[in-house]
């Protein structure tokens, strides 16, 4: 599944990148906002050409992105392929297994990139060990992000938590993402929001940004169509059933929003050309 591949895409980018380090609410023009975008988007171009894709990244309509992988590059590297590409590198995407024992090397990495915002989107049990979390490893993963988000927050960053699905499931009545809510600092963590996992696991967006929409000054915008084998598949933005314009609304607190797109039925680069049009011209 999608989601199961890009956690072991970040935990093996993670090591790579290991090895290698040895503003207001904007969004479309409507909201007066850059269109970002999520590289994972791109994540089999980046190690074949990654100063030119960054280039195509920019020339298709993007001038902010989040990382997620660093393809061997140091952070002079990479920072450089941003600055002759005309981007801007404000997030990067790190898994809790790669945070825990490379947390200081990330922080020093990430703020020669210049980033606002370091991300976890993949968390671990509390032993360690593969497997679905269960509600014990969820509340002692919240305290993970608390301990994680005061070391990025004195380096001047902040930090935050992306959801996939997994974080809908429930144990004894208790909503896994609702828990996380609950026991993070907000203080500490901010929060990510998919919003294609969150309406793919079944829920609505919308409420949780008109209850706490402080909590979400990120935004993943992903566009889903049900799959051939019944599971929700991301495709072009519009060519989807997401009504953005209620969601946008709704995130009063939204700092930026990335495009991602995990799917293609057509070239990569013209289908994130095809969606920064749509968010530029979304009319909010």
């Amino acid at each position: 599944m999608i989601r199961s591949s890009r956690r072991k895409f970040l935990r093996l980018s993670g090591a790579a990148m290991a090895a290698a380090a040895t503003g207001g609410r904007m969004c479309a023009a409507p909201l007066n906002m850059p269109v970002g975008l999520q590289l994972y988007t791109v994540r089999d171009l980046l190690p074949k050409d990654l100063e030119g894709t960054l280039k195509k990244v920019r020339a298709s309509g993007y001038t902010v992105v989040e990382a997620a992988g660093y393809f061997g590059r140091t952070a002079q590297q990479f920072r450089q392929a941003m600055d002759e590409a005309g981007l801007r590198c404000v997030s990067t995407h790190h898994a809790m297994n790669e945070l825990n024992p490379h947390l200081d090397e990330i922080i020093a990495y990430d703020k020669t990139l210049g980033v606002d915002y370091i991300v976890c989107p993949s968390p671990t049990k509390r032993n360690g060990s593969e497997g679905e979390l269960d509600l014990a490893d969820w509340r002692w993963a919240a305290g993970e992000l608390n301990r994680i988000g005061d070391k990025v927050k004195a380096a001047g960053m902040t930090f935050g938590y992306h959801n996939h699905t997994p974080e809908f499931g429930h144990e004894n009545g208790v909503l896994f993402y609702d828990e996380l809510l609950r026991l993070t600092d907000p203080n500490l963590v901010v929060f990510e929001m998919d919003c294609g996992w969150v309406i793919a696991a079944g829920h609505n967006p919308l409420d949780y940004l008109t209850k706490m929409p402080e909590r979400f000054p990120l935004l993943h915008i992903k566009d889903m169509v049900r799959g051939a084998n019944g599971e929700d598949r991301s495709t072009v933005l519009g060519q989807g059933k997401t009504d953005w314009r209620p969601i946008l609304r709704a995130a009063t607190g939204l700092k930026q929003y990335f495009v991602e797109q995990e799917e293609f039925d057509i070239d990569p680069i013209e289908a994130i050309r095809l969606d920064a049009e749509y968010m530029q011209k979304l009319n909010v």
